[in-house]
């Protein structure tokens, strides 16, 4: 195989028929966390509350969690055929979320117009998003079998790093596009709509295209089916797959639950004016979480190892805002508001590591035969995360503390500081996980094995 690599040209090239194709899907389907761009002036222009229309981001994560568990078969078999199916779901989903935000904006307080949108940009482009961040990671990972954790963190960098490049894109569209209407932002949104749902299908298409698995790679004769992935995961104890399916959600709530606090945090320690670079950092630091614990974890004998490290200092993060009251006092102190924000850039960082490391994880402890099928079973944690969350978050801080001005805005320190009781419980529970349940993986045993024997060999 590593001949046929070297001498086919483009065709054979991992770089042309893994990385790059894989990056053009993910940088595609990662906008789904630019929601919060524009949320508020959809609702504003369908006519419906904020936190009504915020369902659909909800839903979006849910589906693709679930589209991933349910179309991990399917990827297993043809990622030509999963790779189209995402494309035209997530381009579909795209047109129609931008029709209901425009039938919406003629028909105020339309029911229609909010379960089109429900149905639009959380189902049908859900089930994009899922398919499209399965299709690519089995591929990576057979391109680049010497370095998986890098392979599979640069795609998943592209899912993390996809809000920082289309924010200030999104952001001139909605502004060049508007023109005087009821809401001028409002009327913007659904062409904006229109106009990424094109452009975000020729990127797609194209990595739908390229997207090949190595020459010389056999897939096993029976695959994807319930049974024989029961009796994959059976070759651990199950305890071991529970443990890793466990901390991974708990890893994605807390991330959620702080990432969908961040904006109204900042404004309450002061830092409105930074709003805007702060979010880009933040997300900077996502992506780099993705690409950096996964090509650390390379080099270790244990990719748990990495899990026990990003819950170890979001721990540590947490426990200090927390003695320290940081949210709550931190207006006007630059320490308090300086250990706020390694908080929050941690927490990005280790939410993207959670992502990017979890298929290289479950391959060194059940093979490569159905890891398409067996990560997507486990992405079913990012579903039940995604409704859980930050909808845990926002009740928290609706229902503790009091909202104050600060600097013009509405915010509520004690709130967002009794998110951290919430988050630091998980973290601990997630640690003990990872400490007591998930057992070294072959990788991990071949090494203690190897160590041993040349110890007695001396």
């Amino acid at each position: 195989m590593e001949e046929t690599k070297k001498t086919g040209g483009w065709r054979e090239n991992k770089w042309i028929r893994g990385a790059i194709p894989a990056l053009l899907l993910h940088c595609s389907i990662g906008t789904v966390y630019c929601w919060s761009i524009f949320s508020q002036e959809i609702g504003e222009y369908v006519g419906w509350d904020k936190s009504a229309v915020e369902w659909a981001f909800s839903l979006a994560i849910f589906f693709l969690g679930m589209s991933a568990a349910f179309m991990g078969g399917i990827v297993e078999k043809d990622i030509h055929k999963s790779s189209l199916i995402a494309t035209i779901c997530f381009t579909l989903g795209m047109l129609g979320t931008g029709f209901f935000i425009w039938y919406g904006g003629a028909h105020q307080h339309s029911v229609l117009a909010l379960v089109g949108i429900f149905v639009s940009y959380g189902c049908i482009m859900g089930i994009g998003l899922g398919t499209g961040y399965l299709s690519p990671v089995k591929t990576l990972m057979l391109w680049f079998q010497d370095k998986k954790g890098l392979a599979t963190g640069l795609a998943v960098a592209g899912f993390g790093a996809a809000k920082a490049i289309a924010s200030p894109i999104m952001t001139k569209l909605l502004n060049s596009l508007s023109v005087n209407s009821v809401n001028e932002i409002g009327d913007g949104v659904w062409k904006m709509f229109l106009v990424l749902a094109c452009a975000y299908f020729v990127m797609m298409f194209v990595g739908h295209l390229l997207l090949k698995k190595p020459a010389g790679w056999s897939e096993p004769q029976t695959k994807a089916k319930g049974d024989n992935i029961f009796k994959t995961l059976k070759t651990k104890p199950l305890t071991n797959y529970i443990g890793i399916w466990v901390m991974f959600y708990i890893n994605i709530t807390c991330g959620l639950a702080l990432i969908s606090q961040e904006k109204m945090i900042y404004k309450c320690v002061g830092l409105a004016a930074s709003v805007g670079i702060l979010s880009t950092i933040s997300a900077i630091f996502n992506a780099g979480g993705r690409l950096g614990f996964s090509a650390w974890a390379d080099k270790l004998k244990d990719r748990n190892t990495i899990y026990k490290l990003i819950f170890i200092l979001s721990i540590a993060f947490t426990g200090l805002v927390m003695l320290t009251g940081g949210i709550k006092n931190g207006y006007g102190n630059f320490f308090f508001v300086a250990i706020v924000v390694c908080l929050l850039m941690f927490v990005n960082a280790g939410y993207g590591g959670g992502f990017s490391n979890v298929p290289t994880l479950l391959s060194d402890h059940y093979g490569m035969g159905d890891i398409s099928a067996i990560h997507g079973i486990t992405l079913s944690a990012w579903a039940f995360a995604g409704l859980t969350g930050n909808q845990i978050a926002t009740l928290i801080v609706k229902k503790t503390g009091e909202f104050i001005d600060v600097d013009g805005y509405s915010v509520n320190p004690v709130g967002y500081q009794n998110v951290l009781y919430f988050t630091i419980v998980l973290y601990i529970i997630a640690l003990l996980m990872s400490l007591l349940l998930v057992r070294p993986s072959g990788k991990a045993l071949e090494a203690k094995k190897a160590k041993e024997a040349a110890k007695a060999a001396k």
